[in-house]
């Protein structure tokens, strides 16, 4: 496993190792000691999108969120929206899957997955029809369960999707300018 930490403060990316033979491929895509400091997962989900769909941009105050491409391949997008933070106010957009690992073809490398910590807005943008599994350090919480608006110019996003299908929630988040302060609790 290869850790590096992101453009924004907080933020991990890994590159699990994987390992293949005639019979398919393995590869650890989690492991606690990849994240120092960071809080015990306790929940699990799984999110399948159809090409073209977009989820976000998200955020929590109090969760951290880890994801990994089970199949297909999405582009992520997240921005630091913690006031005082060292790169608040920064956007970093990737992709992640494609790969033997991600499900959809490729080769080794191509396996990729992401640590996202309180306050930091997250989505995805499936470019394929994609699975994304993601653990969570707190359990679903709706007060906790906040957004801004996805195609906000002051984040200037590049989903990679012309046109893409949103939830109702996604339609109606708010831009940057108009959320209260953000501060993580307990982060």
């Amino acid at each position: 496993m290869d850790a590096s930490s992101g453009e924004i403060e907080g933020v991990v990316l890994v590159r699990p190792t994987g390992h293949g033979d005639d019979r398919g491929r393995f590869a650890e895509t989690y492991r606690r000691e990849w994240f120092p400091g960071a809080r015990e997962m306790v929940q699990g989900n799984r999110s399948d999108k159809v090409a073209g769909s977009l989820v976000g941009l998200h955020y929590h105050l109090r969760q951290a969120d880890y994801w990994y491409a089970v199949r297909g391949t999405i582009r992520v997008v997240l921005h630091d929206l913690r006031e005082g933070s060292p790169t608040a106010g920064r956007t970093m957009a990737f992709d992640m899957g494609g790969g033997e690992g991600g499900g959809e073809g490729g080769g080794e490398g191509d396996e990729l997955g992401v640590y996202i910590p309180p306050g930091v807005g997250h989505g995805f943008a499936a470019l394929t029809d994609a699975t994304v599994s993601y653990l969570v350090d707190q359990y679903y919480n709706p007060a906790d369960e906040l957004g801004v608006a996805w195609d906000d110019p002051d984040i200037a996003a590049d989903w990679g999707v012309r046109d893409p299908v949103l939830s109702t929630r996604d339609q109606r988040n708010p831009r940057r300018a108009d959320l209260p302060p953000i501060r993580p609790v307990g982060a």
